[in-house]
């Protein structure tokens, strides 16, 4: 491959796209942006539009052609797990809103189906709890609900896709219906011991397997892109083609964060920053059991054999920073919240507990509602600023402790990525309640990173994940200032440590049910 070959990289969030070139040293040279609208028709319902989701893409992709026409060699894409899109095979319309993995709307049918006694069955085949959190019964409220869908389904007209395999239909002109092993075992209709889609799983959930898309490692040859030269032109002025263009990685968002952090070995792990947190333990070829409220899940893998991961997700971290901003404003921009958590010693006692959608793991109590505690008459705005910012390292702690007590494996440091990782009290917060480094690389970006990883592996610009780790250390950013890793160790001791984990753990009680 040439020096000048790169990869692009689209990474699907949850509240924006972000896109990267990345070049054959691993470093990421360009980057775009583009938000997108969050739609909430009534609570506890969480909606996006597909079509602003590619919208949003196509912009975001763009921004990284504003001075440059870069030699793309290939594509990777990296998306917010588990939200749910049907469309139309013909037109490629959707039939419905996507239903997005924070949507509550389906727990009903959720707490029918434990009733009705198949919770252990599916957590055996799937590692997943039954929770309204995956796509299964997003799929079936859809069919039930747009007149004449369940029809259509069963004729094979309709589509169904996580936001990965909705954007491969759309870059491929709709020629391509594809996901990988991560996204589909995230759909609790995959099972993860034989790698394929399971048909008491589907009679379960009244899901019609015509409507499934097939199933790789994320790793793969996806198809290519087709995009003519004029579509460019027409759409953006410039002339640009991505027409041609392989599509060789895919992976949910999380386990894309756990290749990009290069943690390919058993008891390596990660913890990922954005709307949401989740933190991810690489166990191998080993399908850990739990009986702690985690998922085993799939990591990325290079082959058909698979690679298992043990997963606690917190609903609610970088959407509380969001809400001090957007919801009780109490702050302009998330970038003060670290200079004003430092300016106090402390909470004053003052514990945020922010469940707004319920909790998720160890907890996966759908019912639990957020809360401020501990408020006194000299609690102020800095003090809920920094109990905020406290819970998403607490919230992180729970999982640590109940993934090290599964796994039998000892976390000795913690690999961090994501927006929020750029406050450096949370970091050094959170490496205070857990006792043990976190690790913060030089590029943040690992999502982005592990999708463009796998893409370029599988097209051979690198050889294998060592030609990578030589590079982790040394990475630069786009204005090409050298970055190191930064690792922030724990400065309390031991028994301040368990009081605040004490204090927290209350607070949690207040909130359950």
């Amino acid at each position: 491959m040439p020096n000048t070959a790169c990869i692009l990289s689209i990474d699907q969030g949850t509240t924006g796209t972000t896109t990267l070139l990345v070049d054959v040293r691993g470093n990421i040279v360009a980057k775009g942006y583009q938000e997108f609208t969050q739609y909430y028709p009534r609570p506890g319902w969480v909606e996006h539009n597909p079509e602003e989701i590619w919208n949003a893409t196509l912009q975001a992709i763009d921004a990284l052609f504003e001075d440059k026409t870069p030699n793309i060699v290939s594509l990777g894409i990296a998306n917010q797990r588990e939200t749910t899109l049907i469309w139309d095979r013909e037109t490629g319309k959707p039939i419905y809103p996507a239903i997005v993995w924070q949507c509550r709307r389906t727990a009903e049918i959720c707490d029918t189906l434990t009733r009705q006694g198949f919770s252990e069955e599916i957590k055996q085949k799937t590692g997943l709890v039954l929770d309204a959190y995956f796509s299964a019964t997003k799929v079936a409220w859809i069919l039930d609900n747009v007149s004449g869908a369940r029809e259509q389904a069963e004729r094979g007209e309709l589509a169904f896709g996580t936001v990965d395999t909705w954007l491969l239909w759309k870059l491929t002109d709709g020629a391509v219906h594809k996901t990988d092993y991560t996204n589909a075992s995230r759909t609790l209709l995959f099972n993860i011991n034989t790698l394929s889609w399971d048909e008491t799983l589907l009679e379960i959930f009244n899901v019609p397997e015509t409507i499934l898309p097939e199933v790789f490692p994320s790793a793969n040859n996806f198809g290519t892109a087709s995009f003519y030269r004029n579509f460019w032109l027409e759409t953006f002025g410039k002339n640009i083609s991505l027409d041609g263009v392989p599509i060789a990685g895919i992976a949910g968002d999380q386990q894309a964060a756990l290749f990009g952090q290069l943690c390919t070995r058993p008891g390596m792990a990660k913890n990922t920053y954005g709307t949401g947190c989740f933190l991810m333990l690489n166990t191998g070829d080993e399908k850990v059991e739990t009986d702690s409220g985690l998922l085993t899940t799939l990591a990325c893998s290079l082959d058909e054999s698979p690679v298992y991961a043990l997963e606690g997700s917190v609903f609610v971290a970088g959407a509380a920073v969001q809400w001090l901003r957007d919801g009780i404003q109490i702050i302009g921009h998330a970038s003060e919240t670290g200079e004003i958590a430092s300016g106090i010693p402390d909470t004053g006692g003052v514990f945020v507990v922010p469940a707004f959608t319920g909790l998720g793991a160890p907890y996966w109590d759908a019912q639990a509602r957020g809360a401020i505690l501990g408020l006194t008459r000299g609690s102020t705005r800095a003090h809920i600023v920094r109990a905020t910012l406290e819970s998403i390292a607490y919230q992180s702690a729970d999982v640590v402790t109940a993934m090290v007590t599964d796994a039998g494996m000892a976390i000795d440091r913690l690999r961090v990525d994501g927006g929020a990782t750029a406050n450096d009290f949370l970091m050094q917060f959170q490496a205070d309640i857990l006792g043990i480094d976190v690790e913060r690389p030089a590029q943040i970006e690992s999502t982005g990173l592990g999708a463009a990883y796998l893409a370029g592996i599988m097209i051979g610009l690198w050889s294998d994940v060592e030609a990578l780790e030589a590079h982790r250390s040394t990475q630069t950013t786009s204005t090409d200032d050298v970055s190191t890793i930064c690792v922030f160790s724990p400065q309390i001791d031991t028994e301040e440590r368990n009081q605040k984990l004490e204090q927290w753990k209350r607070a949690v009680e207040r909130v359950i049910g």
